[in-house]
């Protein structure tokens, strides 16, 4: 059994506190309350599964909550990031759908390890569904004693809360979503001070993602190693995987880390129509574009990927068949994070827009063959040249497009059309 996040949805009901109590749910939790598991345990723990973060940076679990000063006086926060708005991601609020539960014990657990009271899960605003499943799960754990003051007589405190964002994709950047919380703008914050330093309120915080969270628990439960053995080297355990785009079966898959591409790819039907496959997103909208021979030599784990010339990213698999125009595919990502950027940074939010101008000159048939270095030159300036990685998003598909199709975007230049279906 590789499923951990979702290793009850094929239950009745699986959101409910019975069915995940059923399954072992907070045993681990109540191991902790009765003093039988300790934080350096844990920690421990945590680091052999080799757990990465399953948000996007993809930096170590354990690592990042030995950095916490566990031990200090005063207020700490541990907060979750369930703001899912790279395009392609659709993991996250189906964990809060079908297994919140799992959520709410992994906070608690980080709690505890980095000696933090409060825990906030910054759920995406149009995730309703997802934030009652979640405001119920709460009211459950409440109701057994499983939060609050003085758990259990353990002299343990974990008071946790929901906190619904607006639908702005900055503030799944971690500094902006602490800037949201605390009722300001979305804007990401200068590093350093870091987070676990100076966080929410000005008080150290860990914040992690929605998948590292829920997948806490089970390693706890039964050891890092059973978690490390399930994936490989450098990439342990199981991972999400949102496959969209031209398939006949888009879906949310569980599957081991190292899985190879092309049976990601037959567990989602393959080809939608039979079609030839022309290129795929491995991580999101945000992480550059692999042509079908690249893609189809990959496994699905961290090194395998950034091998093949992208990033793992938080798993989120776009596929392209042969009939898609990449020009006007790397128009409507362009325009995205055109749309999206919080403008405090200018080689972002004045990059950003002269990408997408450029872009959108070419589509509408007014380009011309300086466009394509204009195109690399502004996205090379952005690299690196911002507070957060938003910029670097914008650029790396622009640079990865015309790296891969770069010929597309000639023909477009030179015909006014899309080199698909050309004939007609």
């Amino acid at each position: 059994m590789n499923e951990v996040c979702f290793k009850n949805i094929d239950k009745d009901n699986c959101h409910t506190l019975k069915v995940y109590q059923d399954s072992g749910g907070y045993s681990v939790w109540r191991k902790i309350l009765a003093g039988e598991i300790n934080r350096d345990t844990i920690i421990e723990e945590l680091k052999i599964s080799g757990l990465r973060g399953r948000g996007g940076a993809g930096f170590p679990t354990g690592l990042k909550w030995s950095f916490m000063p566990s031990h200090a006086k005063g207020q700490k926060y541990v907060i979750c990031n369930s703001d899912e708005g790279e395009p392609g991601t659709c993991k996250d609020r189906d964990i809060l759908r079908f297994n919140p539960h799992s959520v709410i014990e992994g906070m608690a657990i980080g709690g505890f390890v980095m000696g933090a009271t409060v825990g906030y899960n910054y759920i995406r605003g149009e995730f309703i569904e997802p934030f009652n499943r979640f405001e119920q799960a709460l009211k459950e754990a409440y109701e057994i004693g499983m939060l609050g003051k003085n758990i259990q007589g353990s002299n343990i405190d974990f008071d946790l809360y929901t906190h619904l964002g607006a639908g702005a994709y900055i503030c799944g950047e971690e500094t902006a979503l602490l800037e949201s919380i605390e009722g300001k703008k979305g804007q990401p914050r200068f590093k350093p001070p870091f987070p676990a330093n100076f966080g929410l309120f000005g008080k150290p915080t860990t914040i992690n993602n929605t998948e590292s969270f829920a997948s806490v628990p089970d390693i706890i439960k039964n050891g890092g190693k059973w978690f490390a053995d399930i994936g490989v080297e450098n990439s342990g355990g199981c991972k999400l995987f949102s496959v969209s785009g031209h398939v006949k079966n888009p879906a949310n898959f569980e599957v081991p880390m190292g899985m190879p591409f092309k049976e990601l790819l037959e567990l989602a039907g393959g080809i939608k129509d039979d079609k030839k496959l022309k290129a795929v997103i491995p991580g999101g909208s945000s992480t550059p574009v692999l042509n079908a021979e690249k893609a189809m030599s990959m496994t699905m784990d961290y090194d395998s990927i950034t091998k093949a010339g992208s990033m793992l990213g938080a798993g989120s698999v776009i596929i392209m068949n042969e009939d898609t125009c990449m020009v006007e595919t790397l128009t409507r990502i362009a325009h995205f994070y055109y749309d999206e950027s919080c403008g405090q940074c200018s080689p972002c939010r004045e990059g950003t827009g002269w990408m997408y101008r450029v872009l959108k000159r070419i589509l509408d048939g007014n380009g011309k063959m300086e466009d394509l270095n204009l195109l690399n030159s502004v996205s090379d300036k952005i690299m690196g040249n911002t507070i957060c990685a938003l910029g670097d998003a914008a650029a790396m598909p622009v640079q990865s497009f015309l790296e891969h199709f770069g010929d597309e975007f000639e023909y477009y230049i030179k015909n006014s059309k899309s080199i698909v279906n050309s004939a007609s």
